[in-house]
């Protein structure tokens, strides 16, 4: 019997466009959205104090932005469905004497943490489902998020050119966080990859805080 390649879970959209599982994209080079270093955007939101008590960084991939953020002395949990990345991620910590932690986690299902957060990054994670898992997501997100807490979502835009393979459009971010949400802001924004030049690709910021 062959051994199931998205480890008896639903694949999601963009799992099924591709035919192949979210770990595949870590092993044999990296990922197009792994430019191993933490993204602007959540460098710059740190400075300024975004980034408060516990924090969860969902989709985390290898690591950077996880391991930027609890360079700050703050406590971090990075999950990702991929068991490479989060394996190197762990390796990252490791070399670097962090205390960034790490957990394989379908992000569909966070409530498996048994844990809730004061803050929770998106960093190129929420434009990978389509519409019919966006609010399964952000159902999933409510299910770790204290009260009062703020969800900070960075994902490609439909605006501009040489936009990133998942665009999304400010209506679709506000329709995925519903009832029981805030969206504070929704502000443009550069996503990094390694397909883009060092500008980056169009992306919104958005700002969303549990009511």
């Amino acid at each position: 019997m062959c051994e199931d390649p998205f480890g008896g879970r639903r694949p999601t959209s963009h799992e099924r466009m591709t035919g192949l599982p979210w770990d595949a994209s870590y092993q044999h080079e990296p990922a197009p959205w792994d430019t191993g270093r933490p993204q602007p955007a959540v460098v710059r939101l740190a400075s300024t104090g975004g980034l408060t008590g516990t924090v969860l960084d969902a989709g985390c991939g290898t690591g950077e932005n996880t391991l930027h953020i609890a360079s700050l002395g703050l406590p971090v949990l990075g999950v990702d469905v991929a068991g490479t990345a989060v394996a190197m991620a762990r390796e990252k910590a490791a070399e670097r004497g962090s205390e960034a932690e790490f957990a394989v986690a379908d992000a569909l299902h966070l409530d498996c943490l048994g844990r809730t957060f004061d803050t929770i990054l998106d960093c190129a994670l929420f434009h990978t489902f389509d519409a019919d898992e966006q609010p399964v997501y952000t159902a999933s997100l409510a299910s770790v998020i204290k009260q009062g807490g703020t969800v900070y979502v960075v994902c490609f835009s439909d605006q501009g050119p040489d936009t990133g393979p998942h665009p999304v459009t400010q209506a679709a971010l506000r329709a995925a966080f519903g009832e029981g949400w805030d969206v504070v802001s929704i502000e443009p924004e550069r996503v990094q990859t390694r397909f883009h030049d060092e500008n980056g690709a169009p992306a919104w910021f958005a700002t969303v805080e549990r009511r």
